[in-house]
């Protein structure tokens, strides 16, 4: 019994809030967040699971924390250049962050108690819509609807049974095209047969989205 305390004690020794929120974001990232648990993390860590609540008082709090990392990853709309080419490129590294950590994307805007990079990242995005010229409510509008491009899209992707425009391809023809009879779904078809010949890939469809709304913003600014 000793000995197993003496263990217990040197592993706890070694860690710290942030160890412990790094090791549930892995976690998360290979399996998941909903069975994430203080006693699973523990294991993972190599400590007792009492001594997590040390750093993180609970579960909610360690979500909390994992959600402000992914935040801190997303790269802010740069200053010194136009608004559009400063929200894309906020938005494109927000894409890349999900890819990464898909578990996040339903969590982001759950947090009652933001952390300090989410709030950073609010803030850096209504300063770059609002020095555009956009009021409070359009700067509103347009955070929503850029939100929901990038949530959306990261969503789908994470879902998708191919990864590149090769595997999509081949599913197309090897899975789709054989339920397409062209007497019954012409289009569907026609559709499917037309996008593999020209190489289509889904990964544009972000961008294609991405600019599309971006440009429809930009007549509700006010530059003046």
């Amino acid at each position: 019994m000793a000995a197993r305390e003496q263990r217990q004690v040197t592993s706890d020794a070694g860690l710290t809030k942030q160890r412990v929120v790094a090791e549930a974001i892995k976690l998360a990232d290979r399996e998941g967040v909903e069975g994430l648990s203080m006693r699973q993390l523990a294991r993972e860590l190599g400590a007792g699971a009492m001594s997590l609540y040390h750093y993180v008082p609970n579960r909610e709090k360690l979500l909390d924390a994992m959600i402000d990392i992914v935040f801190e990853e997303i790269e802010l709309p740069p200053e010194g250049t136009d608004w559009q080419s400063a929200m894309r490129r906020s938005s494109v590294s927000a894409r890349q962050v999900f890819a990464r950590h898909p578990w996040a994307i339903g969590l982001m805007d759950s947090r009652t108690s933001p952390g300090s990079a989410h709030l950073r990242h609010r803030e850096a995005v209504t300063a770059c819509l609002r020095r555009a010229g956009f009021s409070v409510l359009m700067a509103t509008h347009a955070n929503w609807l850029l939100d929901s491009v990038v949530y959306g899209y990261a969503l789908q992707e994470a879902n998708l049974p191919f990864d590149t425009a090769d595997e999509f391809a081949d599913m197309a023809e090897d899975v789709y095209l054989p339920q397409l009879p062209p007497g019954e779904f012409p289009y569907l078809n026609e559709s499917a047969a037309a996008l593999v010949t020209a190489g289509y890939d889904p990964a544009e469809e972000f961008i294609f989205g991405l600019d599309l709304a971006l440009a429809a913003l930009e007549p509700l600014r006010d530059p003046a």
